[in-house]
């Protein structure tokens, strides 16, 4: 009976130390306009003329809105066209920036888009990018712990489901100016990110360190 009750108890505590988290469906906008600009921007701005807006994943980019609710930031990325309060980019293409996954300041995770569809978040590297965007990031609203909790959690569901290979930050993207994933045409098209900041991609990473990520290029980002 000592046997017994010693292994039932190794039960409780692996599973009361086992974190789980619930991927909540809350689509964006995905009709026939957002469909066709997802197409012709995998065309022009990569070259790659597809018939579906389909990605294979290679990366995952962490973000933040610097919203402050998730309501708001999921209203920013609803629109399947770009709104006027982005002039720095809507030139290049009428598209409206989103990405696959939302995570609020409570540490929920939203799936906004399926993860082998293309979002618009990343310069560059769309094609290949799951982005996940986290609710806040100004210095009146830093990203939580609950939050630090969830992308790792995320970052490992990625990792165990698909064939990914880096995990960057927005900041570091052009670190791949001179990589292979780098599929950008316009080598003025560029514009400079923060985000999700450096100390919440350190703790990130040293808590995914056994999977094994590829080190990330060493290009010079430009300024």
């Amino acid at each position: 009976m000592r046997i017994i009750s010693y292994y039932i108890l190794l039960i409780i505590l692996f599973v009361s130390c086992t974190t789980t988290k619930a991927i909540i469906e809350h689509p964006i906008t995905f009709n026939d306009e957002r469909k066709i600009l997802t197409l012709e921007y995998l065309e022009n701005r990569y070259g790659l003329v597809q018939d579906t807006p389909q990605i294979i994943p290679k990366m995952i980019v962490l973000h933040w809105t610097v919203i402050p609710t998730f309501e708001k930031s999921f209203e920013a990325f609803d629109p399947a066209t770009l709104p006027n309060w982005r002039p720095d980019i809507k030139d290049v293409s009428g598209l409206n920036v989103s990405s696959q996954f939302m995570v609020d300041r409570d540490g929920s995770i939203y799936r906004l888009l399926p993860e082998t569809t293309m979002a618009r978040h990343v310069i560059g590297l769309n094609h290949c990018a799951i982005g996940v965007e986290n609710v806040g990031g100004t210095d009146e609203l830093p990203l939580t712990k609950a939050q630090l909790k969830s992308n790792i959690w995320l970052v490992r569901y990625l990792k165990e489901k698909y064939n990914i290979d880096y995990l960057i930050g927005h900041y570091e993207y052009t670190l791949f100016e001179n990589h292979p994933l780098w599929l950008e045409k316009d080598a003025g098209y560029r514009t400079k990110k923060t985000d999700p900041g450096s100390d919440f991609m350190f703790e990130v990473r040293k808590a995914v360190k056994d999977l094994d990520f590829k080190e990330l290029p060493e290009n010079t980002p430009e300024n």
